[in-house]
């Protein structure tokens, strides 16, 4: 049972990767993560058209990242977990310590 449970883990983990290796997805989130939106509002604050938001929202909520809740005709989106706005930032920290490393690198090298 156990390792019968760590491939499932590993499945949804390796599924909630791929739902934020777009970067118009991480974005969503982090819009989200201000407050609820509807699908017209994440489109104008990202300046992309509302078919490619509802593109990328469907994937967050197959990965149950968001989650939607009827408002009158409307649909507004939420984050299902405000934890993986940390779990981003965590990881943008990480990159901007390799960004930093890299600079170091190359001003070393001129």
């Amino acid at each position: 049972m156990e390792e019968r449970l760590e491939r499932e883990v590993n499945r949804l983990h390796a599924g909630i990767c791929q739902a934020l290796a777009d970067p118009k997805r991480i974005l969503i989130l982090y819009e989200l993560n201000e407050r609820p939106k509807t699908v017209t509002e994440l489109a104008e604050a990202l300046k992309v058209p509302q078919p490619t938001v509802s593109r990328h929202l469907k994937m967050l909520r197959e990965q149950r990242l968001v989650h939607g809740e009827r408002d009158g005709v409307n649909v507004r989106y939420a984050l299902t977990d405000v934890r993986v706005v940390s779990a981003l930032d965590t990881m943008r920290a990480v990159l901007l310590g390799r960004l930093v490393e890299q600079g170091e690198l190359a001003d070393g090298l001129t």
